[in-house]
């Protein structure tokens, strides 16, 4: 049994030594001392002192000694810890920023020969790797500082409810540039860097693509490994700057407000999948008021129909929001004025077309503003070519954006200066990666890297989760039908109940409600409030839950850690080392060492695709088996019917034998199709096949049958010696 002091010892960097971390037990020590002497509370009450008057005894009507220890130097020790803190980042946060200088010269210098690597490129690498390795031993040293702040906190307010101190020290925490300071231009460095020495080919720019064709897959990130997982990508991707960013941080504000009537038509569309499901919303990157606006269009349809999902866009000035909107957009003399730039008559057509399609739905379904996603998102990809292009959204939230009046369409989007009630606002509590692959020649395999990331443990994938559906079904819990399954996820539930949605989650005390949540509780990234088959489902492995924590490959396996955390369990729930509490397994995504785990590891989640065929493939399966039963029953009634005469028996044995054969393979078959029914209903992605159920009765046929040959023979034989003695 471990407690928090010890595993902040265990990890403990040998570069920075225990002096620079928070003195955590000395910290216990003075709570278990002022625990002992039990001061009194102060009388809130009173107003006036007397300088005369004996110091006030304790809570146990004893005086309080000199010599006794007081909340005032406990507190002088945490106004002291937190500021060696805050110091001894800042210093190393200067340091990165002095090798990185000292990195991009030298590149400068060398330049980059033509898709050749040279002595000096590996040399450059080496020390990129090295800054990137340092900057995450730093958020680690973060991280663990800021839980023990925590955890210090939450100990001393148990101990002494009477003169509770967490919620100003973390609110006098959070607003210290060590934790909210903003160190995102040391990755745009990196990427630059990165991009350099792999001399990326900037591809020729196309801003006037109207439709995308992607292959799009969904994992959410935990906060403390959103560095882990940027460093990882930039290595292979470089950081892509929209224009309107200025360059100083990695990540743009971005803007989504999606539109639907009251009947939340297009909500539930999206959320059951229909086919030719729209979502339709309008987006803008930066702060302040929109410019140019983008209006998507996305359409789903299944795989299996031989047709794909499509994202439309086109743009429109800000200005000409409310004529899209209202049906009354100039598309005649904006098609003019594009033929007349020199665009080709099929791409004027297609944005014609697109366009009317948009106004037109905007007015027949009378859809209106509903929900708006806003996030600081990252993404990856080299200049204008989509080939593999991640995207990372953080500091994700939803606001409704029901409730005012949009004077005939003229107002889309809430003011920025109202304030939000909390029914009006939810956070999201992970980041959301996004994977999108354009292939060519149909062909669906990601690149290595990309597949490497997916095995790492660091992301979790969740199936088909939208942004648009969770923040829907969060904010107006009173009109939507159905909610995505992704809300019963145990670390959204507070965050959920904090914007008043606590309706659509199902109740702990009466198990999962009926439905999709009862059936696919095993999809939930982090598993749900009464089990936790998320973690233990087939699709898993044994690595699988090391995975989770980041450890991977023959550590995993063996139990060993490469982070440095051991496994020992704690011996006192209040210093429990919480997946929670913002501090897992750490390691370094650079290191060899890396990438050889990697491939061993397994994705912490994994589905098998579904596609209706499946369902008439295990139908036809079971019919086949059906088929085969009856012949064989078929077969021995005959036979059973033709074997009357004397001296025959050996016909009714036979018989008697292909029968209970026959009710075996229905037996069988029976159980086959209710398996593997269960198996697609589960999306568990493991072997459907049965290697040993078809020998078994294979080899019960065979057995009959030479049974049957050699009693035949042996009566064959029997007769022509009876004859041959004659």
């Amino acid at each position: 049994m471990v407690a928090f002091g010890e595993h902040l010892k265990a990890n403990i960097a040998s570069e920075y030594g225990p002096d620079a971390y928070i003195k955590y037990e000395e910290l216990d020590e003075l709570i278990q001392k002022l625990s002992e002497t039990a001061p009194s509370a102060a009388d809130l009450q009173n107003r006036q002192v007397s300088m005369t008057i004996p110091a006030q005894t304790d809570s146990r009507g004893l005086a309080v000694a000199n010599s006794t220890v007081t909340e005032e130097e406990f507190l002088r020790n945490m106004d002291f810890e937190l500021a060696k803190v805050e110091k001894f980042t800042l210093q190393k946060v200067s340091e990165l920023r002095t090798k990185i200088e000292s990195v991009e010269k030298s590149g400068n210098e060398s330049g980059k020969a033509d898709g050749t690597t040279t002595a000096a490129d590996i040399v450059l690498m080496e020390k990129a790797d090295e800054i990137a390795n340092d900057f995450l031993r730093l958020e680690k040293y973060v991280n663990i500082n800021f839980m023990g702040v925590h955890k210090i906190l939450k100990k001393h307010d148990k101990n002494l409810p009477n003169v509770p101190c967490k919620a100003f020290y973390v609110s006098r925490m959070h607003a210290q540039s060590w934790v909210r300071g903003d160190y995102s231009d040391l990755v745009v460095r990196l990427s630059h860097i990165y991009s350099m020495l792999r001399d990326d080919h900037v591809a020729k720019e196309n801003n006037d693509q109207q439709s995308f064709l992607r292959q799009t897959t969904k994992y959410w990130v935990k906060t403390e490994d959103v560095s882990r997982v940027k460093y990882y990508v930039l290595r292979n991707l470089p950081v892509f700057l929209q224009k309107t960013s200025t360059g100083e941080s990695d990540s743009q504000f971005t803007n989504s407000v999606y539109f639907d009537n009251d009947q939340l038509e297009l909500y539930h569309g999206r959320l059951e999948k229909s086919p030719g499901a729209i979502a339709l919303r309008l987006r803008w990157y930066g702060n302040g008021t929109p410019k140019m606006v983008f209006v998507e269009r996305k359409t789903h349809n299944d795989k299996w129909t031989g047709e794909v999902s499509v994202k439309e866009r086109f743009i429109v000035d800000e200005s000409e929001v409310h004529q899209v909107l209202t049906n009354t957009y100039p598309i005649e003399e904006k098609k003019k004025a594009m033929l007349a730039k020199g665009k080709s008559q099929k791409d004027c057509d297609e944005w014609e077309t697109l366009v009317r399609e948009i106004t037109q739905v905007c007015a027949s379904k009378q859809l209106v503003p509903t929900c708006r996603t806003q996030c600081m998102r990252t993404a990856f990809q080299i200049p204008f070519d989509a080939t593999v292009r991640i995207s990372l959204d953080t500091n994700l939230c939803m606001i409704s954006e029901r409730g005012y009046e949009l004077n005939n369409m003229k107002t889309w989007y809430r003011n920025p200066e109202w304030i939000l009630q909390p029914n009006e606002i939810t956070r999201f509590p992970h980041a959301v990666l996004e994977i999108k692959l354009e292939l060519s020649g149909g062909d669906t395999t990601a690149p290595k890297w990309v597949q490497d990331l997916q095995n790492s443990g660091l992301i979790y994938e969740c199936h088909k989760y939208s942004k648009y559906c969770h923040g829907t079904a969060v904010l107006l819990p009173e009109d939507v039908r159905s909610v995505p399954y992704w809300v019963d996820d145990v670390t959204l539930r507070e965050s959920i109940i904090a914007s008043c949605g606590g309706r659509i989650l199902m109740d702990p005390g009466e198990g999962p409600a009926p439905g999709a949540n009862a059936v696919y509780d095993h999809l939930l990234p982090f598993g749900d409030q009464n089990n936790n088959r998320a973690q233990n489902a087939v699709g898993r492995t044994h690595v699988s839950t090391a995975a989770s924590k980041g450890i991977t490959g023959n550590q995993a396996i063996t139990g060993n850690v490469v982070t440095g955390f051991d496994q020992t369990p704690y011996q006192d729930e209040e210093d429990m080392f919480d997946e929670d509490d913002g501090c897992c397994g750490w390691v370094f995504p650079f290191c060899s060492r890396y990438n050889q785990y990697a491939q061993s590891a397994v994705a912490p989640t994994s589905f098998q695709k579904i596609e209706p065929k499946l369902f008439f493939a295990n139908e036809r399966t079971f019919l086949h088996w059906l088929h085969y039963a009856v012949v064989l029953s078929s077969i021995s009634a005959v036979v059973l019917s033709m074997s009357e005469e004397p001296g025959e028996e050996w016909r009714q044995w036979f018989a008697m034998a292909l029968l209970p054969i026959s009710l075996a393979f229905i037996m069988y078959a029976l159980h086959i199709f209710l398996w593997r029914q269960d198996q697609i209903k589960n999306r568990i992605p493991a072997r459907w096949d049965d290697p040993i159920g078809p020998l078994v009765l294979g080899s019960a046929m065979v057995i009959v049958l030479l049974v049957n040959f050699f009693t035949q023979l042996y009566s064959l034989a029997k007769v022509d010696m009876e004859e041959g003695s004659l």
